[in-house]
């Protein structure tokens, strides 16, 4: 009996001069060879901190990320964490990098980062991203670009977090900058894209703030607003080789002309400006001893002392008006009140100001 179980129908003998070979079996989806992948270990807050004080790369990285997260679990073994590496924080050159878009910051940081690691330093490179939450991409998707910085012994590349707000983002960085030190880097760069409120956030969490220029663009001055120029203590202006050498060596007569203008920072600090190359490596050496220059004449004055009290300050409260935008937005009854609110306020029913206050009233009654 012809059984369609076992064999193609066309097989069977009532159909003449027709037969069908046996198909072959279906390879498996998941390759049998490959390895079961490993399930990242959990720590304990007591093993995440005894893993930084090592210097443990991995270790780190996994508390970043718990720093990063938003779940609140996260976020309870995370403060855990760093304060209990508060005590072991605080002893890195701290350095705000910035500078319009094309100003080569990927190979300046590289170059500068390669020089330090060559000298013995260990440097760690964070991002804000003012742009995150708007294309939920990260600055440092350039890290690519430092091919040799990113697999250096000595060197730690972290993106900023995908998304967020530039307070939690910038937040969250800060947080990040006192583990790397606890993890043993006595050198952190905290770079941003430039030029918008970001390097605000920047400036109020590092001792020194570089400003990459370039030169040969048109009226240099005109490239950056008034704001970052003052914040900066000091100038680099990249890509000066080639053709482009006596162009930038304009751009630093400019731009020490323009500094000259502007009063004397609260440091005392005359900021300088240096040419250097990022892809020759020239002048790298010179801009970090410029850093260097600056950091024994704050820590001579008692101003660098002075400056992270403030900042730490300035971060308490930061972080309340952070947590308190975040209750408020993520509680229930007031979503519920705000979808009524915003549409009596586009029907002119109430105004703006009436309607935010209606709403800051029945959340304080809620909460008081």
């Amino acid at each position: 009996m012809y059984n369609p179980h076992h064999q193609h129908p066309e097989n069977d003998p009532s159909y003449k001069g027709l037969s069908v070979n046996e198909g072959v079996q279906d390879a498996p989806i998941i390759n049998p060879y490959a390895k079961p992948r490993r399930t990242r270990k959990h720590f304990t807050p007591a093993e995440y901190v005894e893993g930084i004080l090592k210097g443990d790369i991995s270790v780190l990285g996994q508390a970043v990320t718990l720093v990063e997260s938003s779940l609140p679990h996260h976020q309870e073994i995370a403060q855990e964490v760093i304060e209990k590496c508060l005590p072991y924080a605080g002893k890195s050159v701290r350095i705000g990098i910035t500078g319009v878009p094309g100003a080569g910051k990927s190979t300046f940081i590289e170059a500068l980062g390669m020089h330090l690691i060559h000298a013995g330093s260990k440097l760690a490179v964070l991002a804000i991203d003012p742009s995150s939450e708007r294309t939920k991409g990260s600055i440092l998707g350039d890290k690519t670009r430092m091919e040799e910085l990113s697999v250096a012994k000595n060197a730690f590349i972290r993106p900023s977090p995908s998304a967020g707000s530039l307070g939690g983002v910038a937040r969250k960085t800060r947080e990040s900058i006192v583990l790397c030190e606890a993890a043993g880097f006595d050198v952190v760069f905290v770079e941003t894209v430039g030029v918008g409120q970001s390097e605000t956030a920047v400036h109020s969490m590092v001792d020194f703030f570089l400003l990459i220029q370039l030169a040969g663009t048109g009226d240099e001055l005109q490239g950056i607003k008034r704001g970052i120029m003052e914040m900066a203590d000091g100038i680099a202006i990249n890509k000066c080789d080639g053709t482009n050498i006596e162009k930038s060596q304009l751009a630093r007569r400019q731009y020490l002309n323009a500094l000259h203008l502007f009063p004397l920072p609260e440091s005392g600090w005359k900021p300088e400006v240096i040419t250097c190359s990022a892809i020759e490596r020239t002048g790298i050496a010179e801009v970090w001893q410029m850093v260097q220059n600056y950091v024994d004449f704050v820590n001579g004055n008692g101003y660098l002392d002075r400056k992270r009290t403030d900042q730490s300050k300035y971060w308490m409260y930061e972080t309340i008006n952070e947590q308190l935008k975040s209750n408020f937005y993520n509680n229930e009854k007031i979503q519920a009140l705000l979808q009524v609110a915003e549409n009596e306020v586009l029907s002119d029913k109430i105004s703006s100001f009436v309607a935010a206050r209606q709403l800051l009233d029945a959340y304080r009654e809620m909460n008081w």
